[in-house]
């Protein structure tokens, strides 16, 4: 089927022609004949690369034509950023929104693609954005997702919200692995696409012995190395391909790039450019790690490197520069870096309370799915890694030849259900019991579980949870949110975290920063680190000293759990105090990346606790509303004055205050030698310039806490 023939704009079949799509691939065909440019629902369940970006483009693309707007859902904010690139430049508007859960971003209306992540798109919904009820296409790329214990309810509340608002809109839903695609399907009212079809074969095969056997032929790989995924590694890279290794933890990742990087050892002066820009970005030994294996063509990628650092080795690696990445399985969920060979070294990895587990069928055909670069590669290889025989034979079995997962609702919940029955009644959802049921009806969950009556009954114990905290009313039977129950779904929080945060600020003699910190990072929004056995030393330690200023006892739920909070608590509480990054990421055996998640976590949760301050605990709101401004910019209270200035920053601040400039009114009248002895002479002069037009002068006030949130990490210095 050819573009030209498609109701597409002109000016997008010309972009296409210039790109060299002129003809669609079979599934892409098969949409357009199932209704794709008629308003037809579908669910696309085919190979990766095998186009379905292109056909949720076309779709979107088509109703822009028509006066309509498209709301693309993604499951991760990098997969957002992936996606606005691509759909950008072609002729439609496009925006994309990703933060502060308590905005309208009104503006976003004006564009005629919308892409967001799931929780954004539930947060829009609640503070009611008026230009949601102009949407007439909703796309929700990776759908499977709906099976995740975390993300999915959320998912599933999104798309059943925006069918009942939106009755007439068309529903895209894209993914590579649905093991049950009919029962997702009959949800979605939705014609079926599926398809296993590739614009590159895939061969999928076991390695043990020196031979990697595939279903109908093998092939030697010659033993240069004592290490069988280095050989895997070497013989790829020996007939001009690249390689991802997927293994099960970042250790291992680091190890085994270390490891690939002595026997690639490539010399090459656009490597050695890209070694030099990952050390200035990351002087912690991690960093330090990474841009030396860089420097000689491997890499590895997990999320605790920063951002910035895994753009930098995404973009080596697309470039043809890195020969392989290592990286643990989050490399597979959405983002596009194909390779000519895809080894999936560890087919085990570690859970808590189960020890080494296998990995599911899905993962194993996300990440196989990878391989294979259409129009660079002739093929791509799955290589799975066996000790014996009867290994071998089960990884044939378990994941070769295995159908991923079914796709089964997690939203029988009751965690997950308090949070979406409180958003159904403060968004105008559901006013009684029976709306609410009636709502839930509309869900995956009750389309899989026909007769069952196990929501209802999670869903009336999430009610009571939320009359007895008084974030709901119930007169003659009609439902209301109060104030508090408001303003808890509004800040997108977990009811039962607002209740935990509220009542220790309530009970609390006296404010701590500690106690706040530790008080956030025991409820269920925040994400909280691992604790292995030398880490209880310091941290009972720690308990012992600052007893009086906690606010949460020891005795308070899990023993574990407790220590997480706390030892989370105490590195987001060295942040605060300026400990340098390097410290930081040595001390609690994080990365960059893992300080920048936790930060750009809580500073969410701080901002939540001074509006819920303000309404509870008033005598502590201006302490919760400065500690969120130190957060941000991890600072002590003595730099906040000089932190509001655009370009300064944590050591910059720092450097000003310990030379006697401690506030902007001091900066404005200090001498222009010292200023650019102190920040450097450009820097100087941007800041002077910013004091001329009258920007963050002493009377300022604090920065709300909307706007708390980490918009710059890591320093320039």
């Amino acid at each position: 089927m050819k573009v030209a023939s498609l109701p597409l704009p002109p000016s997008l079949k010309e972009r296409y022609r210039t790109l060299g799509i002129e003809d669609l691939y079979p599934p892409q065909a098969e949409c357009v004949e199932k209704g794709l440019f008629e308003g037809a629902n579908l669910l696309v369940t085919v190979p990766t690369a095998s186009g379905k970006t292109l056909i949720a483009e076309m779709a979107m693309h088509a109703h822009a034509s028509r006066g309509g707007k498209s709301l693309y859902i993604v499951p991760l904010k990098a997969l957002a950023s992936e996606k606005y690139d691509v759909f950008g430049n072609k002729g439609a508007r496009v925006g994309i929104s990703t933060g502060d859960f308590d905005r309208r971003d009104e503006y976003l209306g004006r564009n005629d693609i919308i892409v967001a992540t799931s929780e954004k798109v539930d947060s829009l919904i609640r503070n009611r954005a008026p230009w949601l009820s102009d949407i007439s296409l909703l796309v929700i790329d990776e759908v499977h997702l709906l099976d995740s214990p975390d993300r999915g309810p959320t998912l599933e509340m999104v798309i059943t919200k925006m069918r009942a608002r939106n009755p007439g809109m068309q529903v895209i839903a894209l993914s590579a692995t649905i093991g049950n695609p009919r029962a997702l399907a009959g949800w979605l009212d939705a014609s079926l696409v599926t398809s296993t079809w590739r614009p590159v074969d895939l061969r999928q095969g076991v390695y043990m012995d020196g031979e990697i056997r595939f279903d109908d032929q093998s092939r030697v790989v010659m033993p240069i190395s004592r290490h069988e995924d280095i050989n895997l590694l070497l013989d790829t890279v020996a007939e001009g391909g690249q390689c991802l290794f997927f293994v099960s933890s970042r250790k291992n990742a680091e190890a085994f790039a270390k490891r690939a990087a002595k026997a690639l050892k490539c010399e090459d002066p656009e490597l050695d450019r890209y070694r030099d820009r990952l050390k200035r970005l990351d002087s912690t030994m991690t960093g330090e790690g990474l841009a030396t294996c860089v420097g000689m063509g491997a890499a590895f990628h997990h999320a605790g490197l920063p951002r910035e650092a895994r753009a930098l080795v995404e973009e080596g690696f697309r470039k043809g520069l890195i020969r392989c990445i290592s990286s643990t399985p989050t490399l597979a969920a959405g983002l596009n870096l194909p390779a000519r060979r895809v080894v999936i070294r560890d087919f085990r990895r570690y859970e808590t309370g189960a020890g080494m587990v296998p990995i599911p069928a899905r993962e194993y055909h996300q990440m196989a799915g990878r391989a294979g670069r259409p129009g660079l590669d002739p093929y791509g290889e799955a290589v799975l890694i066996a000790k014996d025989e009867e290994e071998r034979c089960s990884l044939f079995e378990f994941y070769i030849h295995a159908s991923p997962e079914d796709v089964n609702s997690q939203c029988a919940n009751e965690s997950a259900l308090t949070t979406h029955v409180l958003s159904l009644i403060a968004s105008g959802f559901a006013t009684s019991q029976r709306e609410i049921q009636e709502f839930l009806a509309r869900t995956f969950y009750c389309s899989q579980h026909r007769g069952s009556r196990l929501i209802d009954s999670v869903s009336g114990s999430a009610l009571r949870f939320l009359e007895n905290a008084e974030m709901v009313v119930e007169n003659d039977g009609h439902l209301s949110p109060t104030e508090y129950g408001s303003l808890v779904s509004q800040l997108y929080i977990d009811p039962r975290g607002a209740e935990s945060i509220v009542c220790s600020m309530r009970s609390a003699g006296k404010y701590s920063d500690i106690g706040l910190l530790q008080t956030i990072c025991s409820t269920p929004d925040m994400y909280t680190l691992y604790v292995n056995n030398r880490d209880l030393q310091y941290l009972e330690r720690f308990l012992l000293e600052h007893e009086d200023e906690l606010w949460v006892p020891l005795g308070f739920g899990e023993e574990e759990e407790y220590f997480r909070a706390l030892k989370t608590a105490m590195l987001l509480r060295d942040w605060s105090l300026e400990v340098p990054e390097a410290t930081i990421c040595e001390r609690y055996s994080v990365g960059p990346g893992d300080i920048f998640n936790l930060v750009e976590g809580v500073n969410w949760l701080l901002h939540a606790s001074g509006r819920l301050a303000g309404m509870f605990a008033p005598r502590f709101a201006r302490d919760v509303r400065e500690y969120g401004v130190c957060m941000k910019h991890g600072v002590k209270r003595e730099l906040l004055p000089l932190v509001r200035l655009r370009q300064i920053g944590r050591v910059r601040a720092r450097s000003l205050f310990n030379n006697g400039i401690t506030s902007p009114d001091e900066l404005r009248h200090a001498e222009s030698g010292r200023l650019a002895a102190i920040l450097g002479r450009g820097i100087a002069a941007q800041v002077m310039r910013e004091l001329g037009e009258g920007s963050g002068a002493p009377d300022d006030p604090l920065p709300t806490a909307g706007q708390a949130t980490l918009s710059s990490f890591g320093e320039e210095d």
